[in-house]
């Protein structure tokens, strides 16, 4: 596995979007020092004299990288597929697929995913596995995000209810012991250590696992100091069983469980009621908002405004490609904005700060990084994105740079990534792996 050392860079002469005693703010003319992977300085002729490698950033606009926390990328040669079915039918259909699917496939669509990913500014992913009793699937995966260079939260995909309908278990021919998943969990951590690539617990959602189960992985979790990535209430499915085979809604099994907490990543929650929201921050979980895929799927809008003023942090996701059908975080910026004013009939919903706020800093605390204000600041890791609107003649002229990214802005605008301090987009293409060969082997795929 690809180990990289952290680098160092100075951004120099851009405007900054950082975070301020006031709050966030555009800054401009300001050099951003990142040393061994660290932002050491921001302001103006920070970098003056520094013999560290310097990047002009003059004409651009410098954002933290955005944190994706919610995405499948082996669905990343699944596009459109299962269009028009409601979930449960959609995951059969996709479930098909996912039984299916081989490593080289799987390196393929990781490889794509991750890709499309970091030319959309993103720098951390939070990639919820799908249970599979292959370890050279999950190797394949594992192997592409590490060549792109991405900062990587790996959901391994946990079960222990086997259930072919999908309605109250997952598909027996993907499940595995639980004690030989945290097993091959404990093996990936030792040899994953020293990389971009840290692992999770991805669990497909609550009616996958026994009460016993949820035990278990609590307990694994707690243990290990793991977050947990769950999807919740996407559609009313959740409740409608838990309430069916249990006698309480979803929300309250998770919780007798001891699978709520402030690790928990909770995917989706389009149907919480008041008393739900206000366990979840109690709890202090977290929740992955993923607009596109919720309005391609008809699940529902998830109530974001009232999940903030609960208490609740909430981070923003683009979900998987077969269910969005893209990985572009700036698209997820925009409609996830504008599906909330419509949802309120208010066009002051969710503006740009709010956006950036969960794009980069919304779920911090569960993916056990600590929590910081919106904007870039000393200390903060050097993943770094360079905006350069000029770069698409739709976002000129610039009068407000934080409105133009959030209503007009697309991947075409993102000119460099760095992680850890390496520049690994230049000029929009990937400086770490062919893409014309990428895109050959894609068109080539049965």
């Amino acid at each position: 596995m690809v180990r990289n050392r952290p680098q160092s860079v100075v951004v120099s002469d851009t405007t900054v979007y950082a975070a301020t005693d006031t709050g966030p703010r555009w800054l401009p003319g300001c050099d951003v020092v990142v040393e061994d992977g660290i932002v050491t300085a921001i302001g103006p002729g920070a970098g003056s004299g520094s013999p560290l490698p310097i990047v002009d950033g003059r004409g651009g606009h410098l954002l933290p990288g955005f944190v994706n926390t919610h995405t499948h990328l082996q669905q990343s040669i699944l596009r459109g597929a299962g269009e028009g079915l409601p979930l449960l039918d959609w995951l059969r259909c996709v479930g098909e697929h996912t039984v299916a699917a081989t490593p080289e496939q799987t390196y393929l669509a990781a490889l794509a995913g991750g890709l499309e990913l970091l030319r959309g500014g993103v720098t951390t992913v939070v990639e919820h596995m799908w249970p599979n009793p292959s370890e050279d699937v999950h190797e394949a995966a594992l192997s592409a995000l590490a060549e792109l260079g991405i900062r990587v939260i790996f959901g391994r995909g946990v079960a222990d209810r086997a259930d072919a309908t999908r309605r109250w278990g997952l598909d027996p021919r993907l499940m595995q012991p639980l004690p030989t998943v945290f097993d091959h969990i404990d093996a990936l951590d030792h040899r994953l250590d020293g990389t971009r690539i840290t692992t999770a617990l991805a669990v497909p959602n609550p009616r996958c696992l026994t009460p016993d189960g949820m035990t278990a992985v609590a307990d694994y979790a707690r243990r290990t100091g793991k977050t947990i990535s769950i999807h919740l209430s996407e559609t009313t499915t959740d409740d409608d069983m838990c309430r069916l085979h249990t006698g309480r809604p979803a929300v309250d099994y998770l919780d007798q469980g001891g699978l709520l907490g402030p690790r928990t990543l909770a995917v989706h929650c389009c149907h919480l009621d008041e008393y739900a929201r206000h366990l979840l921050a109690d709890r202090d979980v977290a929740v992955s908002y993923n607009p596109l895929s919720n309005m391609r799927l008809g699940s529902g809008v998830a109530p974001v405004p009232q999940l903030l003023r609960a208490g609740v942090d909430v981070g923003l996701g683009v979900d998987g490609a077969a269910s969005n059908d893209t990985q572009d975080m700036l698209l997820a910026l925009r409609i996830g904005a504008y599906l909330q004013r419509v949802a309120h009939t208010s066009a002051d919903v969710l503006g740009f700060e709010d956006m950036m706020r969960m794009a980069t800093r919304g779920a911090e605390v569960a993916l056990g990084r600590p929590e910081a204000p919106t904007g870039l600041a000393d200390g903060d890791l050097g993943d770094l994105t360079l905006i350069r609107f000029d770069r698409d003649f739709a976002c000129l002229p610039v009068r407000d740079p934080g409105a133009v990214l959030l209503t007009a802005a697309s991947a075409r605008v993102v000119d460099t990534v760095w992680v850890a301090g390496e520049a690994v987009i230049r000029d929009g293409r990937s400086t770490r792996i062919s893409e014309a060969d990428l895109v050959k082997q894609l068109s080539n795929m049965q």
